[in-house]
């Protein structure tokens, strides 16, 4: 053989061998991966490709005293679907009738969706979109749609659940009731929502999904592996009615006022059952919302409120009785090298102490509480101590952001000589609005102090999971002598005192107005001067159902800034209305008459209420729940949008009365 042809062999040989040799090892890598590390390659095949998402619970639902729905959890569904698993004949026979299913539905033509489902198919696509945001009613019928209804894989059929959550009742109470935290979905810390959310959030479920074409991931199952727990429902003590008169009460006043924000709550004195919190804050464009818990929140100097609790203490400690007359000289006053001022020019003379009170004169409660305490400023803070203030003060309550109070002793580094008379008329010493209002509801409780109750259940469907109770956290906060004596004061305050404007003689309240200065400590206050009015009170006087407090912030001085003028008209439109709208009307005599002259923005409906029809009635311009009333007790199905009053009724006012006839009402 030529050396040629020998060395041509002796390459074809060590190739062939160098091949058998690369072969035998691709071979043992293969037998390796199969047997040796196949578990391992599968889990990692199966980690990139499959995966097991979780589903969120859905949020248990909160409600109203009478069970309306302040916040639920609405499904919401994505229909999409898979172009390519569709075998031809299911996709050319079921096509034409789907269309036109999905053109019923969803408004557009039959040919729009063959066009688009054709075109999904031609490019292989497997997560078209179908339709979105569609309600559990929606989802049933599309998914019963010919072709869809075939399943995920012969049907191509995919669903996407979310749940949304809703406030049937629109901004009224939003910061009460609370909201998710913005950016962090499922995230609640405000309100009923973040002071429950254990309760109301539930346990997640999984299902497993398939990653598919575009980074899309489809699920493997029509159903869930592990199905999500819904959460338990909360059943408030708010009611949706004083609610929405506390809520539009206050906005008239903020919006008339031009002030910066302000807050309102409503609690039933015999349970502290809560039944209205609103709070409004102003934008830059003037505009109200629900912006922060100021009731719950806001610490701030009482002011003028604080003066009942003053007066208290002084009957309580014989320092004084109602009768005993205060020199409160002629306007102004000094104590310790500072001046102190009552509002009336030329001052009030000698009085007595009730009427200091009645009239609300800084100079009399300062000469009360220093002449009586001065010797002993400890034995003050013990006495208002002993009223449970501070056993009130941080309530406890479960709606997160309570305000921290602040009430100075000897010692502390606020207190100095004229530390006494400037508690005795509300400063040097801060307390939120609810605080207050707790305090004030003792004394219309006889002076049993309960505390502030904004839930009456956490419920499993109809099984009670934690019952809330009334819960009291002083039985008697001082004698029944010092409080018959302070009611009728208070009851006088109205009558003929710094309320007197408030004053009806066919329904009787009882309260303590209040003007504090803020930010006085500006070089410039003299001239850019700002006060917090408020008005804190129960009513009616005699057999109190309902306290009230109403704080508003910074009104414009132009227009007013008293307590009686700015946030007493709040107190009594919420007070009248409450009391013609519930059986305390009852409960009074010559209720004829006090329906005639009580003078309230709402008074239409009662006219009205009393007419028979045979036309649809005029309701523009009424409240929106007045109108609603009066609608659905003549028989008509009432649909409405927004909130306020009526500013269109979609049936006009001469057609004729049918019952089962819906009208749509637009608010605002």
């Amino acid at each position: 053989m030529p050396i040629e042809e020998k060395n041509i062999l002796n390459r074809l040989y060590f190739v062939a061998g160098g091949m058998l040799i690369f072969a035998i090892l691709i071979a043992i890598k293969l037998i390796n991966i199969q047997f040796v590390e196949g578990e391992k390659y599968r889990e990692l095949a199966k980690k990139d490709t499959v995966k097991n998402w979780v589903i969120p619970s859905s949020r248990g639902n909160i409600y109203a005293d009478d069970g309306s729905l302040l916040a639920t959890s609405v499904p919401k569904y994505e229909i999409r679907f898979d172009a390519v698993t569709v075998k031809d004949a299911a996709f050319k026979e079921h096509l034409p009738s789907l269309s036109k299913e999905l053109s019923k539905m969803l408004g557009k033509s039959a040919s729009y969706y063959q066009t688009k489902f054709k075109k999904a198919r031609t490019n292989k696509n497997r997560y078209l979109l179908v339709a979105k945001n569609l309600g559990y009613t929606e989802y049933v019928q599309v998914k019963n749609f010919p072709l869809l209804n075939l399943g995920p894989y012969k049907g191509g059929l995919i669903v996407e659940q979310r749940t949304v959550r809703e406030h049937p009742i629109g901004k009224i109470a939003e910061r009460l009731i609370g909201n998710e935290v913005s950016g962090k979905p499922g995230f609640y810390k405000v309100g009923f929502e973040g002071a429950y959310n254990e309760y109301l959030k539930g346990k997640s479920g999984h299902r497993l999904k398939q990653k598919i074409a575009k980074g899309q991931w489809k699920p493997v199952f029509d159903e869930n592996e592990v199905e999500p727990l819904d959460g338990y429902d909360i059943i408030t003590t708010i009611n949706v009615n004083i609610q929405d008169i506390a809520h539009h009460a206050l906005l008239k006043q903020l919006e008339k006022y031009e002030a910066e924000h302000g807050s309102v709550i409503v609690m039933e004195v015999a349970t502290g059952e809560i039944k209205a919190v609103s709070n409004l804050g102003r934008t830059k464009t003037g505009k109200y919302y629900e912006k922060l818990n100021y009731a719950v929140g806001e610490a701030i100097e009482p002011g003028s409120t604080f003066k009942v609790m003053a007066m208290m203490a002084a009957l309580e400690d014989k320092i004084i009785d109602t009768s005993t007359v205060i020199d409160t000289q002629k306007g102004s006053k000094r104590f310790y090298g500072r001046t102190i001022s009552d509002s009336r020019r030329g001052g009030y003379g000698k009085i007595s102490a009730a009427r200091c009170l009645e009239v609300s004169s800084n100079i009399g409660l300062a000469t009360i509480i220093d002449e009586g305490y001065s010797a002993n400023p400890q034995k003050f803070i013990d006495r208002i101590n002993s009223f449970s203030i501070k056993d009130s003060i941080r309530l406890g309550i479960p709606i997160k952001g309570e305000g921290y109070p602040d009430i100075p002793e000897p010692g502390h580094p606020k207190w100095s000589k004229n530390a006494l008379p400037s508690m005795a008329y509300g400063y040097n010493l801060e307390l939120t609005p609810l605080q207050i209002l707790t305090f004030y509801n003792a004394i219309a409780n006889n002076g049993v102090m309960v505390k502030p109750r904004f839930i009456n259940e956490v419920r499993d469907w109809n099984k009670p999971i934690l019952v809330s109770e009334k819960e009291i956290i002083n039985p008697q906060i001082c004698s029944q002598e010092t409080i018959l004596q302070i009611r009728e004061i208070l009851k006088n305050i109205v009558e003929r005192g710094t309320g007197k404007g408030l004053y009806s003689p066919y329904f009787s309240m009882a309260g303590k107005t209040g003007t504090a200065r803020t930010e006085y400590w500006m070089k410039d206050w003299e001239e850019n001067r700002r006060y917090v009015s408020s008005f804190t009170g129960y009513f009616p006087a005699e057999n109190p159902k309902y306290s009230c407090i109403v704080v508003i912030h910074k009104p414009d001085l132009k227009v007013g800034y008293y307590g009686a003028d700015v946030s007493g008209p709040v107190f009594k439109r919420i007070a009248q209305k409450i009391f013609t709208d519930s059986p305390l009307i009852a409960e009074v005599n010559n209720v004829n008459e006090i329906e005639k002259n009580i003078q309230l923005d709402y008074e239409t409906y009662y006219d009205k209420s009393q007419k028979t029809y045979s036309f649809i009635p005029n309701v523009l311009g009424m409240a929106g729940m007045d109108a609603v009333s009066l609608l659905e007790n003549l028989g008509l199905e009432v649909k409405i949008i927004g909130n306020g009053t009526v500013s269109k009724q979609s049936l006009n006012s001469d057609e004729k009365l049918e019952k089962g006839k819906q009208i749509t009402l637009n608010l605002s």
